[in-house]
């Protein structure tokens, strides 16, 4: 699969955030890792990445958050340095420059939507050719949640999230206010490893249990949106856990539940982001603008956000 440069000199990448409307944890895999079996959607809330071709093998990171880290410890290094020994070509070299805009930390699969982009992004910058699904394949290597957050959308996702079922929704048309503290931060492993001390007695053990649990999800039409009209809060097992870590938690799916046309509550992930569905994005917009002050005075960050049916989106293609 080796590959060589092209003229073009960059381009731009756009990582999407996901929320998830499901996450319910079965028990332990073999490899340590959680079985997992969620529903994750695509949201318009996204970093920013530019891709320059560079003349040397060099790989570069800058950001606009000093928060990160743009050493080999970040995904997106980590990311195009995997797809360039994958493609067997040590000479390839890029400079990234990312715009963060998803916070940190959050439940949003910030630093894994980046990653995506990463892949699908250097797969153009490079011209590489290669699969989506070779991308997924790739990418899961570094990252449960990369596979999904390349081809986006909404999706049933199992094994450690990178097992990957596609839903045909044709109307993503909900609107989405998405709310975090942004003094603080939950770390992800540490959320798994409190639900284990807590819950790891009632784990399922065998892989028959675990498929009757996922065909009960898969039996679930998450196509439709009335679906959510009938459930007073999505399942999200890592809530029980994060509360106690996280009193901003339960503060934000209060302040959620109190407005005005909100269909239904959840944390995103291992939080503290919590989310609220309604009707559609002009309602969403308008419960916003005029409730706003509560946020503010909870300390809160507040997004308004449409579902997206797509992960990374490349913008125009090359520009020169």
């Amino acid at each position: 699969m080796a590959a060589s440069k092209v003229n073009d000199n960059f381009l731009i990448a756009f990582a999407n955030a996901k929320i998830n409307l499901h996450l319910e944890i079965l028990g332990m895999r073999a490899d340590g890792f959680h079985e997992l079996s969620m529903v994750m959607q695509s949201i318009n809330l996204s970093d920013r990445l530019k891709m320059i071709n560079s003349e040397t093998n060099n790989i570069t990171l800058k950001s606009n958050n000093n928060e990160i880290s743009n050493g080999n410890d970040n995904l997106i290094i980590k990311a195009a340095k995997l797809l360039r020994c994958k493609v067997g070509n040590p000479e390839l070299g890029v400079n990234i420059e990312l715009e963060k805009n998803i916070p940190i930390g959050a439940g949003l699969a910030g630093g894994s939507t980046d990653a995506a982009a990463t892949f699908v992004g250097l797969n153009k910058l490079w011209n590489l050719s290669l699969e989506i699904k070779e991308l997924e394949n790739i990418s899961k290597e570094i990252g449960s949640d990369i596979p999904f957050c390349i081809s986006g959308g909404r999706q049933l996702c199992f094994g450690r999230g990178e097992v990957l079922e596609k839903l045909n929704c044709r109307n993503l048309n909900m609107g989405v206010i998405l709310v975090k503290n942004p003094l603080i931060q939950i770390s992800t492993p540490v959320a798994y490893k409190k639900y284990k001390e807590h819950y790891g007695h009632t784990y399922l053990k065998e892989e028959r249990d675990f498929e009757i649990k996922r065909d009960v999800v898969r039996s679930i039409d998450w196509s439709d949106e009335n679906i959510f009209y009938n459930r007073s809060k999505i399942q999200n097992d890592l809530q029980k856990v994060v509360f106690p870590m996280a009193s901003e938690v339960e503060e934000s799916l209060r302040i959620l539940n109190s407005l005005p046309g909100s269909i239904l509550v959840s944390m995103s992930g291992s939080g503290p982001s919590c989310f609220a569905l309604f009707s559609n994005y002009d309602e969403a917009n308008k419960v916003l603008k005029e409730h706003f002050n509560k946020f503010k005075k909870a300390g809160l960050s507040a997004w308004v956000c449409s579902m997206m049916s797509n992960g990374v989106q490349l913008e125009n293609e090359f520009t020169n």
